[in-house]
């Protein structure tokens, strides 16, 4: 049988003096800088300080980044340094533009960009209807009361944990022709089915391990929007015979709407970037399939063996400003949202 020892007050406030003293050492040390600082700046200048070195940090790994790749679309060449290189202008974006008809990618004259388009689009399209509207789906579910709630919650979020090539590596490993789901189409008498060298099986795959991947993600956020609805709400309903259907729309939906507005953008956003998953998964194929707008910047600017740095650059460019734009859409969401919460 174990006892509790008590500490006496004079013991307990002697170890709490020692356990203080190195923190005393380094207030002390950085009073005096710290104390510079705030003289040369003032109170209202010490958040700039603070602030600094963070700015520092995203200008290095950012702003940089973004003004040399700026500087590359204008420019030509296999070279790496701009030295080597020469200025072209907007060369680089007339000859990504450059199409006869913009629905056939086979009359541009970057018809492989332009067949990635095709490609990110169809699959933003698809894959963001369907990750809403299964996340939707998952958190009502899950918001309802059931045994090993948590449990459940905790399986859903699960693969958000994965990184995204484990992600594909797992599915590929099921998926291959000798694969985990092949085997079972075999014990049942089936023949196997080249899921990922087919171009529709490709493109469904791609889209569903995607969903796979994400759907917890965006399953909580809608699950937080679900708990903060009062439950008086639905009560009232009950009272009043309701039924379950007219409550979703008539409660539910207009409520959690903020919410589900954050989660389409974010989707959005997320899946004109895909690259991870599907790359590991089918290489962008069969053929250009399943090759999106990422995996053409990063096959032209370092896969080829002719670089071409101010192609993939401009390409970038582009896709940024296709990112900007959905970024500034959920910015003016979320204000709006703030705006009516304050009111």
């Amino acid at each position: 049988m174990s006892t509790i020892t008590e500490v006496p007050g004079g013991q307990a406030s002697s170890l709490s003096s020692m356990l203080a003293l190195p923190f005393r050492f380094l207030m002390g040390v950085l009073n005096a800088p710290m104390g510079a600082v705030q003289r040369r700046f003032g109170i209202a200048g010490m958040g700039a300080v603070f602030l600094a070195p963070n700015m520092l940090i995203f200008s290095v790994f950012v702003l940089i980044p973004v003004a040399i790749n700026l500087a590359y679309s204008l420019t030509g060449g296999t070279a790496i340094f701009f030295d080597d290189r020469h200025f072209v202008g907007l060369e680089q974006y007339q000859t990504l533009l450059m199409c006869g008809d913009y629905a056939a990618p086979s009359t541009c004259l970057q018809d492989a960009f332009w067949q990635s388009v095709h490609n990110t689009a169809f699959f933003v399209l698809v894959q963001v209807t369907m990750l809403v509207l299964v996340s939707l789906g998952t958190a009502l579910v899950l918001n309802r009361e059931m045994r090993a709630r948590g449990f459940w919650r905790g399986v859903f979020f699960f693969p958000v944990l994965l990184s995204p090539v484990v992600v594909g590596l797992i599915w590929k490993w099921i998926l291959q022709r000798d694969g985990l789901l092949n085997a079972i189409l075999l014990d049942f008498g089936f023949e196997r089915i080249l899921w990922l060298a087919e171009r529709n099986w490709a493109m469904f795959w791609a889209i569903f391990v995607s969903v796979w991947a994400h759907l917890g993600f965006y399953a909580l956020i809608l699950l937080a929007g679900l708990q903060a609805i009062p439950r008086d709400l639905y009560e009232a309903a009950m009272m009043d015979g309701t039924g379950r259907m007219r409550v979703f729309w008539r409660i539910t939906l207009p409520l959690l709407w903020p919410n589900l507005l954050v989660v389409i953008i974010l989707a959005l956003i997320k899946a004109v970037q895909i690259f991870d998953e599907a790359f590991v998964l089918t290489g962008g194929g069969p053929g250009t399939s399943t090759m999106f707008i990422t995996q053409y910047i990063y096959e032209t600017g370092f896969a080829h063996v002719l670089r071409n740095l101010g192609l993939a650059s401009a390409a970038s460019i582009l896709m940024g400003i296709v990112l900007v734009g959905l970024t500034a859409l959920q910015l003016v969401v979320s204000n709006r949202r703030a705006r009516k919460e304050a009111a």
